[in-house]
């Protein structure tokens, strides 16, 4: 698993952009872990896409990761699942999940992170970062809260909400292993460029 650039592939911020050919610019960009987002869709209708993409990810060495359904997730053999506060709890959906599979939470607070950490998650999204379109009720909690954080959480700390070319850097210097994108890809004119361009940021963040 490397969270350093974590693209949510999501179908409403695509703005109608197949979702494969989203995939495969993703991958040529570089990035290394990709999360299947579908708050519309039920399951069974979802299913097909998401074999698709765990294909895709599976031949490229992609970590293939979907998100809240933790059913799908082990239907497709998935290399993880992502659960939010609202979601099934990450103490419940550990046990439920196959060997080696990765286990991410969001959370929004010191207790919310502690407790996904103490809940066996594989790594803690702190969010929202900025404001961001797709969540719009989300508490901010800035870069701060990752600062905040380091020292307690073991495991990859990933910033999420808001991140954008022009504050990816800040994110990466206040302690984030990694970020998680969505617009900033998903609606890019050109998503593998936007990859490409974030991966330089971000490490050109991380030597600074």
């Amino acid at each position: 698993m490397d969270p350093t650039l974590y693209v949510v592939l999501d179908r409403t911020a695509a703005r109608g952009r197949d979702l494969d050919s989203l995939l495969a610019a993703v991958i040529d960009g570089g990035c290394r872990m990709v999360q299947l987002r579908e708050k519309e869709w039920p399951s069974g209708r979802l299913l097909p896409l998401a074999r698709r993409l765990r294909d895709r990810c599976g031949a490229a060495g992609v970590t293939f990761i979907v998100n809240d359904r933790v059913d799908l997730a082990m239907a497709v053999e998935a290399d993880g699942v992502h659960v939010g506060q609202d979601d099934l709890p990450a103490r419940v959906a550990r046990p439920l999940l196959g060997p080696g599979m990765v286990l991410g939470v969001s959370t929004h607070g010191i207790e919310q992170a502690l407790a996904a950490r103490d809940d066996g998650a594989d790594y803690v999204a702190v969010g929202s970062m900025f404001p961001t379109s797709t969540k719009p009720d989300f508490q901010l909690v800035g870069p701060a809260l990752i600062r905040k954080l380091r020292g307690e959480i073991r495991v990859p700390l990933i910033g999420i909400g808001g991140i954008t070319q022009d504050n990816v850097a800040d994110v990466v210097r206040a302690g984030a292993d990694g970020v998680a994108v969505i617009s900033a890809v998903c609606a890019a004119p050109d998503p593998g460029a936007a990859t490409r361009r974030l991966l330089e940021l971000i490490s050109s963040a991380r030597v600074a």
